[in-house]
């Protein structure tokens, strides 16, 4: 059998692993992810479904004067899945208990570009700078438009800048985000 899988994984290799997006009953998001992984596990699918997300986000609510952190699902209904997409792989996530589909065409389900996957945040895409502490910059966006300033902080995490900009005669720390400026 992995003699079979070896063989059936090399033809697949040359194409993309995309993200699709299925969906579910709603409340079903969490059920799915846990009853596709338990197939793949069987089925010795690793390599073709490669990751399973119900993306989530953490808000802040206040209760009778306490705090509580609740975690709420950005997308209620649906699950995004890491795939090569093969009529195997196809077979397992549409007959999943609790899939309804794939979102595209019920033929053709269509993955998520680039971009989508950058701007739904379903991967961490680091941006990379050349840019440091020390450095002059010029803001080119937001309300402190073409202002110049001296780059005090770095915080990769974030990926913001402290920049100082001179305002009303005085050093004013100001945290903006990498996007934001341009190394003069």
């Amino acid at each position: 059998m992995s003699k079979l899988l070896g063989d059936r994984c090399s033809l697949y290799m040359s194409q993309d692993i995309k993200w699709y997006v299925v969906h579910t009953y709603s409340g079903y998001e969490n059920k799915v992810k846990v009853n596709i992984e338990k197939m793949v596990a069987n089925r010795g699918m690793e390599d073709f479904i490669l990751e399973i997300k119900v993306p989530t986000e953490e808000k802040v609510e206040i209760k009778n004067g306490k705090k509580k952190i609740k975690e709420t699902k950005l997308f209620p209904g649906y699950v995004l899945i890491k795939m090569i997409m093969t009529d195997e792989t196809w077979y397992i996530v549409r007959n999943t208990r609790g899939v309804t589909g794939f979102v595209g065409p019920s033929s053709k389900p269509i993955p998520l570009t680039d971009a989508e996957v950058r701007s739904m945040g379903v991967e961490e895409v680091r941006q990379e700078i050349d840019m440091k502490v020390g450095d002059t910059v010029r803001v080119i966006s937001g309300p402190f438009e073409s202002f110049i300033g001296t780059i005090e902080h770095v915080n990769l995490e974030k990926e913001t800048f402290k920049v100082l900009i001179s305002m009303f005669g005085r050093e004013t720390p100001v945290e903006l985000e990498f996007s934001q400026v341009e190394s003069l």
